[in-house]
């Protein structure tokens, strides 16, 4: 419980730095390498939860954090198999997703289309580090015994989510298309819908089965960042919930101010704010904007 607290107080400050909230407060952790099913596991430290395979043949890896936990990460991968990343992909463009692409040294780093742009935009005083790889649809490849797809459904969480499938394993990485009960950061100026990303869920659960385990980028501490499709479900309905609030609003006359102004929505309780920016305030914000330009 001790590591896991640690962990907990890390992912923490790390987080309020990049979405600018207040030091203390923020997401789920566990113990930092977990392996889940045929050389596929997880790593947790500071930043989004970073997935990774490891077998004879290569050493695939799903974000990248910070530059710090990226070092601690890969020291983690080199003990396991030494020898150079083959692969790095990230799920979209955000910091604590791609900070660390640098000091991995991968190959090949791998990710939508949108991303590269979006994170120059994001990082507009510095260079940053993006994939020189880049896909629409989906990307597959084969190493060793497993099989890796990377997949975009469409706009969601930002304009260039991906959904990393190590096919064999059935284990998939799903970036921050869950913040698993956790109120989302919804980056309309990155491409974010809040429909686009009820769709994007919707085939993310016809897509997989109920044997497939699932990775989160950020987890309420009493749940955690792996899961399965029951988890996808919730989060789906949670962002339909707060696009029938915010249009059952606007159809009686609301303004912005009363809509927005709800303290909880009803059925989803065991959501957490860690900040302005990662509150239910701020998400029916985001939906208010969303419906008022349709």
């Amino acid at each position: 419980m001790m590591s896991s607290r640690r962990d907990f107080l890390k992912q923490a400050s790390a987080l309020a730095l990049a979405f600018g909230l207040p030091s203390g407060a923020l997401f789920a952790s566990g113990t930092r390498f977990t392996a889940i099913r045929r050389n596929v596991g997880m790593y947790s430290n500071s930043g989004g939860t970073i997935g990774w395979l490891i077998n004879d043949s290569a050493t695939v890896v799903v974000d990248s954090q910070y530059p710090d936990p990226a070092a601690d990460a890969l020291k983690g991968f080199r003990e396991r198999r030494d020898a150079p990343v083959d692969v790095l992909f990230n799920t979209h463009h955000h910091g604590d997703h791609t900070g660390g692409n640098g000091v991995m040294q991968a190959k090949t780093i791998i990710a939508h289309d949108r991303v590269p742009d979006l994170q120059r935009q994001q990082n507009a005083r510095i260079a940053p580090v993006v994939a020189d790889q880049t896909f629409s649809r989906e990307w597959t490849d084969t190493f060793g015994d497993e099989t890796v797809t990377a997949r975009h459904f469409g706009a969601a969480h930002t304009g260039g989510d991906s959904i990393i499938h190590f096919e064999n394993a059935n284990v998939a990485h799903m970036g921050d298309l869950v913040f698993n009960r956790v109120y989302p950061f919804i980056d309309r100026a990155g491409g974010a819908s809040i429909s686009g990303w009820v769709r994007v869920l919707d085939t993310a659960i016809r897509s997989f089965d109920t044997e497939t385990v699932l990775l989160f980028g950020h987890g309420n501490p009493n749940f955690g960042v792996q899961g399965n499709r029951a988890d996808l479900l919730v989060m789906k309905a949670y962002l339909q919930a707060l696009l029938d609030h915010t249009a059952r609003g606007l159809r009686t006359g609301n303004n912005r101010e009363v809509i927005t102004s709800e303290v909880q929505l009803p059925g989803f309780e065991d959501f957490i704010s860690f900040g302005p920016r990662l509150s239910l305030m701020a998400n029916l914000n985001a939906a208010f904007d969303e419906l008022s330009t349709q």
